[in-house]
């Protein structure tokens, strides 16, 4: 695959995944995202204080997840790859607009059309959020 980052479905509103820093294919990745300011969610979340939330900083590690799963060279794409469980998630802080996120996922196992991965949202050295995430989809 030309553009790992292809793989996503999100539309740019729903993308919080800009660029890859590093790709091991099927295995893991580094990404970043940069907090705009311009997110719809964060004109809401909060007034005054805008803050992105911990959910958005778990959908960012998934995200990424599916960009490292759907490039493994040895196994097809899945379609209609989601995100179907969130376990051991843990929100440590929050992200302002300005900063640029580091977001790390690790494939950890694979059953079909299930991949569990890990992940972590990093701002600079400060870890804000840390979850393992499962995703499926279905085998062509």
């Amino acid at each position: 695959m030309n553009d790992p980052l292809a793989a996503l479905p999100h539309g740019p509103e729903f993308r919080f995944v800009d660029a890859l820093v590093s790709l091991d294919p099927g295995t893991s990745a580094v990404a970043s995202y940069r907090v705009r300011g311009d997110e719809a969610f964060l004109a809401g979340h909060f007034p005054g204080n805008p803050l992105m939330p911990g959910v958005i900083l778990i959908e960012a590690i998934a995200q990424l997840g599916g960009v490292v799963a759907q490039s493994d060279p040895a196994i097809p794409p899945l379609a209609n790859l989601l995100l179907t469980g969130v376990r051991g998630a843990k929100i440590l802080g929050a992200a302002t607009p300005g900063e640029v996120l580091s977001i790390r996922a690790e494939v950890e196992g694979r059953l079909g059309g299930m991949i569990q991965v890990s992940g972590e949202v990093r701002s600079g050295e400060r870890l804000l959020a840390s979850a393992k995430v499962m995703l499926s989809g279905q085998e062509a």
